[in-house]
């Protein structure tokens, strides 16, 4: 199981490094194009901005582990672990029910955009803004494992 989170893991950096990269090359494609050859190219704006909001979302999705978001914590850690996990609990079971409640509603909010195409690619804006929509529903499902984990450990036998 180990060998495929880091598998899975790995892929997701390497998805995001490769959007990035692709992001790099169409700007420095809009740069040398407007500089050397004075020819505006807006298919690189629309391309450029398409894949910073994949990044984004991707990364915030797949890349960002918890320890990597900044909390204020001061009643948290003024707490035994035991409350700690309660606290995780209640905390994870926000973020779920949030995700989970705005869910259906973002859903049909990126369907309707299947009727609008972008100004220069003509690409259906529901393409463009899925991302969304994979970002609720796996953040839905990361707080989830979390739940589960935080109420198992609160309610163990060994915890303190």
């Amino acid at each position: 199981m180990r060998r495929l989170m880091k598998y899975l893991q790995n892929t997701a950096a390497g998805v995001a490094a490769a959007m990035l990269a692709a992001m790099f090359v169409v700007f420095l494609t809009q740069i040398v194009s407007r500089y050397l050859f004075n020819l505006s190219l807006g298919w690189t704006v629309e391309v450029c901005l398409t894949l910073w909001l994949w990044s984004v979302f991707w990364v915030a999705a797949f890349c960002t582990r918890e320890s990597d978001h900044i909390r204020f914590d001061m009643l948290y850690q003024a707490v035994n672990p035991k409350v700690q996990r309660v606290f995780s609990a209640i905390a994870a079971l926000a973020i779920l029910s949030a995700m989970l409640v705005a869910l259906p509603a973002t859903y049909d909010y990126v369907e309707f955009y299947r009727i609008k195409k972008s100004p220069v690619l003509r690409i259906p804006l529901h393409y463009v803004f899925s991302i969304f929509v994979v970002f609720m529903a796996a953040i839905a499902v990361r707080y989830i494992i979390d739940f589960i984990r935080q109420i198992r450990l609160a309610f163990s036998k060994d915890a303190q």
